[in-house]
């Protein structure tokens, strides 16, 4: 963890919304509880509902105790984080109401630093943001306004934007009120430690880094998989579907992360540059090469969920073949599957390599069974395995897959921070390297574009419960 950073204002929209329940309240706290917050911050709830300070420090530690009830063993520790918390209600869509939010930020000490810096959370619909972000800055809150001292950041969920062209448009709203280096626009799975151990895995190894193109890798396989359904988002899911809300960014980030050329230094900027090449690279889809490079699907039962249209079209599974149109991986198929109710929830991305020039110890299609595999394991399990083919004891000469394996837990006595207490740390510390750059997610909705107009109004295909999609994505692997 860095040191603490500045003291400031917690600005939390949505302060109602599962993500603050389930994610951002308990890790201020823990953060808290470890010391690694200002000494003097307030955090401040906005909402629709009127609320008094009292109350919603009651709703919050209800949700609190529903989500992580050890939380709050400690009833001390509690009441003084509890005592940080304020509230103002605001119409969203009401730029005049957001004098009260002005107030309740600037009140206390003129010269406070709680009152200087102000860090703020759009834990809101992605359609909500332009419409706060203008009316920050009708109320001289954003972080272009020079009358106001100390620093203004800003913390954007997921998606951004419904294609490239709102995804520009949200930039140019943002971008008006707030400098690029202030704009944070969130991806939790960049906060995870496994991925933040891909540059490391590739970068600092002598035996990967030169083995790490065309020449020896056969293709890349990342799955993104979740044994259970929308929940209860199905308001949410009938407006987005899994390329906007799993492809468009987390997806992506783990292809950029892995396929990246090695950064100038180890820089935000320079790594994001990187990121940001590598997506460019991406070869565009067409139509007449969807059938061969795109499953899209629907799991059983789907329409049957909570506000979810009788008759929708809205994908829960994608299977897509991509190629990097660079010198390191051309014509190196990256196979990118993701869904909702599939076999098992499990997050990796598979490395497999090249066979051998002849096999000596099988029939030559015999490889695919032994073939050399770095396997990183993002979830459940944080792991990297190799996997390589040793002889079976015995007279006979047989050939089987091993595994050597590394194991954070087994492996350090450390306890990781979660991706919430680190990137949150990150934003209010200015650190820029887990965030995603403007031009980034242009190029992301960019490719997302191209698979909606090569699928076009091709509905998605049925696929059974705890399946692994469709009967149609071995198609894609050939």
């Amino acid at each position: 963890m860095q040191e603490k950073p500045d003291n400031c204002t917690i600005v939390i929209f949505g302060a109602h919304s599962d993500l603050a329940a389930r994610k951002l309240f308990p890790s201020f706290y823990e953060l808290a509880l470890w010391g690694h917050l200002p000494d003097e911050y307030r955090i401040l709830g906005v909402g629709r509902a009127a609320l008094s300070h009292k109350e919603f420090r009651s709703l919050v530690r209800e949700k609190m105790v529903a989500v992580l009830p050890d939380l709050l063993r400690d009833e001390a520790a509690y009441a003084r984080f509890s005592a940080r918390l304020f509230y103002v209600g605001v119409d969203f869509a009401e730029r005049e109401e957001y004098h009260a939010l002005q107030k309740a930020i600037m009140s206390g000490e003129a010269d406070s630093a709680t009152c200087r810096n102000i860090l703020f959370y759009l834990a809101t619909p992605p359609v909500l943001a332009p419409i706060i972000v203008r009316n920050l800055q009708y109320v001289r809150l954003g972080e272009k306004d020079v009358s106001l001292p100390g620093w203004r950041k800003i913390i954007v969920e997921k998606p951004y934007g419904r294609n490239l062209q709102t995804a520009r448009e949200l930039n140019t709203v943002i971008g008006e009120v707030f400098h690029e280096e202030r704009i944070f626009r969130i991806d939790h799975y960049l906060g995870k430690e496994t991925v933040q151990n891909i540059m490391v895995f590739r970068f600092s190894n002598g035996i990967f880094e030169p083995l790490w193109n065309r020449h020896y890798i056969a293709n890349v396989s990342i799955t993104i998989a979740e044994k259970f359904g929308i929940r209860d988002r199905g308001s949410f899911y009938e407006g987005a579907g899994l390329l906007r809300d799993i492809m468009q960014n987390h997806a992506l980030q783990l292809l950029a992360s892995v396929a990246m050329e090695p950064p100038v230094d180890f820089s935000a900027e320079s790594v994001r540059d990187e990121k940001a090449k590598l997506l460019r690279s991406i070869r565009p889809f067409t139509p007449e090469h969807a059938a061969q490079s795109i499953v899209l699907g629907q799991y059983d039962g789907y329409r049957s969920e909570k506000n979810v249209a009788p008759d929708s079209t809205v994908e829960t599974f994608a299977a897509i073949k991509f190629f990097v149109d660079n010198w390191r991986w051309k014509d190196v198929p990256f196979f990118v599957k993701a869904g909702k109710n599939l076999a098992e929830t499990v997050t990796e991305i598979v490395i497999t390599f090249k066979c051998p020039p002849q096999n000596y110890f099988g029939p030559a299609e015999s490889c695919s069974y032994t073939a050399n595999q770095v396997i990183l394991r993002i979830q459940p399990e944080e792991t990297i395995a190799l996997k390589f083919g040793a002889k079976r004891p015995g007279e006979a000469v047989i050939t089987d897959p091993v595994f050597m394996k590394f194991d954070y837990k087994t492996s350090f006595d450390e306890v990781g921070a979660t991706p919430y207490h680190r990137l949150l740390l990150d934003a209010m510390a200015g650190e820029q390297m887990n965030f995603i750059r403007q031009d980034s997610v242009e190029y992301s909705w960019a490719i997302i574009d191209s698979i909606r107009e090569a699928v076009g109004t091709q509905p998605p295909e049925s696929y059974s419960l705890f399946s692994w999609g469709p009967e149609s994505v071995q198609g894609i692997y050939s």
